[in-house]
């Protein structure tokens, strides 16, 4: 039977005042208290052993657990995590099990429970998430049919020397393809790094950008000189829809990976700045289990382009019954008794003349759509509410024709020829 709804200890307390005042029988000393008579007994005992102090409530927890983790491999855990903070328990348990299978590893809940228990758990707010999209990233089925590209947001080294990760990452496979310290920004300079790449790795079929600089610019049709690069390689652009990084979450994911392992705090400059870089490059694409890839490494699922990096830009191809025409130095070309200007991006290259309607004619650039060129009152960038009746085109590539990204409502979508 329970004691009575008050302080426990002070009920034992009375019980044994009780038993050495009174002659009371342990029957009416049970019936007094409400209790039965082996608890009285039960704490009569406690009493003798070890007093006052001995009527307090003892731990519950046995002495012996027979599913405690043995404490070799619950070091091995904790020893894994120091090594890589930001992993989680499921990391850690897919990662012991690829390198110790003939071991019996804990549950991953198990796994947590030690991290904590060793202090080595933080945790997180929740936070709110956007609604994942749809569209794109699910287009990516295999390696290479479409690259993130990006720069991770700069901070200083030690030393103040300005950093600029850049970095390109497999839709697919999340391996990951380049991370390096840029020394700038600049056009050239990408152009130099991806090359490099492009010649490890081969050339995918889509590159997949934000639409800052130097991936897009504001020009006609968006293009830069790198995305127009990209075009002369056989690689189609692909540009997020303005404001939603969620669109390249996959790359974003990583990002913040890699400033956790990286760069907090910086390396003392850039240089070793880099060889931490190079190092989370390894890690993450041999080593570190990809909870979307079941557990596996992105290694284990990316192999390298089979289309060659071209030494020699490609020549752009239109359907037959196109108008050609080559824009100047400043990006424009002559149609009619008109000059249209496409922009410096498109300088000295190539444009295809598609005729739609009397006076209404659709630019290409390759698999590229511009923009259409009105010849009674200009031309204006193609938005999507105005392509429901556009023809299929074939790609010199292989690819779909892409639709141009449309502008806000409100802007100027019309320009003088």
């Amino acid at each position: 039977m329970p004691w009575k709804e008050t302080v426990a200890m002070e009920e034992r307390f009375r019980l044994i005042e009780r038993w050495k005042e009174s002659e009371e029988s342990i029957s009416d000393l049970a019936k007094r208290f409400g209790v039965s008579r082996k608890t009285v007994y039960k704490w009569l005992e406690r009493y003798e052993q070890g007093g006052i102090e001995d009527l307090a409530d003892r731990s519950r927890r046995p002495l012996v657990q027979a599913g405690r983790t043995p404490g070799e491999l619950e070091q091995w855990i904790v020893n894994l995590r120091q090594t890589h903070p930001t992993w989680g328990p499921k990391k850690l348990k897919r990662f012991l099990e690829r390198h110790q299978p003939e071991l019996a590893w804990p549950a991953e809940s198990t796994v947590a429970l030690i991290l904590d228990r060793n202090g080595l758990t933080t945790k997180k707010k929740r936070r709110r998430r956007a609604t994942p999209s749809q569209q794109p990233l699910a287009q990516a089925k295999e390696p290479n049919d479409i690259w993130s590209i990006d720069f991770k947001g700069w901070f200083c080294c030690g030393d103040g020397t300005r950093c600029d990760p850049l970095t390109v990452s497999d839709a697919a496979s999340r391996f990951l393809l380049c991370c390096h310290a840029m020394e700038r920004t600049t056009t050239p300079f990408v152009m130099a790094k991806l090359s490099k790449v492009f010649r490890e790795y081969g050339i995918p079929a889509r590159m997949r950008s934000d639409n800052g600089t130097p991936f897009a610019s504001t020009g006609f049709g968006g293009l830069s000189k790198l995305s127009v690069w990209w075009i002369r390689l056989g690689i189609l652009p692909e540009r997020l829809e303005p404001g939603e990084p969620q669109q390249n979450g996959r790359h974003e994911r990583m990002h913040r990976t890699m400033k956790q392992e990286t760069a907090n705090p910086a390396a003392e400059d850039r240089q070793k700045q880099q060889k931490r870089f190079d190092e989370f490059k390894r890690v993450y694409n041999f080593e570190r289990p990809h909870e979307a890839l079941s557990g596996d490494c992105p290694a284990d699922h990316y192999t390298a382009s089979l289309k060659p990096f071209p030494e020699r830009l490609l020549e752009l191809e239109h359907p037959s019954g196109f108008e050609m025409r080559k824009a100047d130095e400043s990006g424009k070309f002559r149609w009619k008794q008109a000059r249209c200007r496409l922009g410096e991006a498109l300088a000295h290259e190539v444009v295809g003349i598609e005729a739609v309607d009397d006076g209404m004619q659709r630019i290409w650039f390759g698999p590229v759509w511009l923009g259409l060129l009105d010849e009674r009152k200009g031309y204006r960038q193609a938005a999507t509410k105005e392509t429901s009746s556009w023809p299929p085109l074939q790609s010199p590539f292989g690819l779909p024709p892409r639709r141009p990204t449309a502008k806000k409502e409100g802007e100027d979508k019309s320009e003088n020829v």
